[in-house]
């Protein structure tokens, strides 16, 4: 198979896959995800320094 043959078949994937499936979730707020994953790190921040004390 040749690089040629290879990205042609994956450029017509590519146009064939956008008109079937659309990937939109209602449910999930981006919001939310940021929100949560912003409090997860700033967690992990306070048990990193809790740990390090001698500095």
């Amino acid at each position: 198979m040749s690089a040629y043959s290879t990205a042609h078949n994956l450029v017509t994937l590519a146009a064939e896959g956008g008109e079937h499936h659309t990937d939109t979730h209602a449910s999930i707020s981006p919001y939310m995800t940021g929100g949560g994953a912003l409090l997860i790190l700033l967690l992990l921040l306070w048990i990193t320094t809790r740990f390090n004390r001698d500095r």
